[in-house]
């Protein structure tokens, strides 16, 4: 094997044109410098795991925002719903890839924020062991309850409905913000509701309109059409300002209910595992951002009575996550609740 000597750019006129060719494709070869490496991303499919059914507004975000980003980048970004353990399968596998950006997870907050304290089993910690690249907004959650079985035209009516009758409260998944709406509530009303977990909001509303349960909480997409045909009654919806697609319906706030959880925004976290190149989450931030003007992402955002636009600034996103994932671990740990 012929062995090249070493190309020095050094002569006293200054480097030839051929020298500076010669350096340049020896970089693109070895993979040096900057340029290099920025190019080298993504060099195959980007798997983009997301660990909830389809059909939900999580899912329904990484598919749009999906789409847009594989135009743009010129690979596949390919969605695995992963479900199971509350979402922490699907985030556990997330945290051990290769921080290389072909690997990634959109999820609701609770498998990489309040997991810390839901379980004490995890094969990753929660939190630290992602780089968080965007904040999907998640809009408000409504109260419904059945229609025909269930009386409550607000929650304090629903409280006093359930000091007397049996009420099972719905969730999405164990540890959401379902959950803990539905926790604080017997705990500071001295309520012995149930609270039923589902493997996603469908089959939750499915028992609801059935009349197996009498309260769900859930998304505004998810229980509108059921409010519309009349089998279910919307009594409430979480956050500080009312909910676009409802406008007339009252927050729980406004009802008088002054716990933290029932003001709290929720976010839906785009993620890289720790370690992922800051430009790469940069690329992915800017693709987050230009994504979010199309019509179909408009129409998704008005679908679920969503007014604001993602997070998508790299430290706007990294200062919002300190202080959001601190505030929802801060509830699950003084609500003891736990999952394993």
């Amino acid at each position: 094997m012929t062995k090249r000597s070493p190309i020095s750019l050094a002569s006293p006129t200054g480097p030839s044109r051929r020298q500076l060719l010669l350096a340049a494709a020896a970089g693109t070869v070895l993979g040096h410098g900057p340029a290099a490496a920025q190019a080298a991303w993504p060099n195959r499919p980007v798997r983009v795991v997301v660990p909830f059914p389809p059909g939900g507004l999580t899912d329904g975000y990484a598919r749009m925002y999906c789409e847009y980003l594989a135009r743009k980048f010129g690979q596949a970004f390919t969605i695995e719903n992963k479900t199971g353990a509350g979402g922490t399968l699907g985030a556990g596998e997330v945290a051990k890839a290769a921080p290389d950006g072909h690997t990634l997870l959109i999820t609701t907050s609770t498998p990489v924020w309040t997991a810390k304290v839901l379980y004490k089993k995890l094969t990753y910690v929660p939190v630290k062991d992602f780089d968080p690249i965007a904040l999907f907004p998640s809009g408000a959650l409504l109260l419904a309850v059945n229609a025909a079985n269930v009386p409550a035209k607000n929650l304090r009516e629903l409280i006093q409905f359930a000091k007397t009758h049996p009420v099972a409260w719905g969730t999405y998944g164990a540890g959401s913000w379902a959950h803990m709406l539905g926790d604080v509530l017997n705990k500071t009303e001295k309520l012995n509701m149930v609270i039923a977990h589902y493997r996603g909001e469908a089959p939750s509303l499915v028992d609801l309109v059935g009349g197996q349960i009498q309260a769900v909480v859930g998304s505004v997409q998810g229980i509108l059409p059921h409010v519309q045909s009349g089998k279910l009654r919307a009594i409430g919806a979480t956050g500080k300002v009312r909910t676009p697609r409802l406008p007339d319906l009252p927050t729980l706030v406004e009802q008088g209910f002054t716990a933290p959880v029932y003001g709290m925004e929720g976010y839906l976290p785009f993620a890289a595992p720790a370690g992922t190149p800051r430009d790469i989450l940069a690329k992915l931030a800017e693709g987050i951002r230009e994504a979010s003007a199309m019509p179909q992402l408009k129409a998704l955002r008005d679908q679920f009575g969503i007014p604001n636009l993602p997070l998508a600034d790299l430290p706007q996103v990294k200062k919002e996550w300190d202080e959001d994932s601190a505030q929802w671990i801060a509830l699950a740990t003084d609500l003891g609740i736990t999952l394993d």
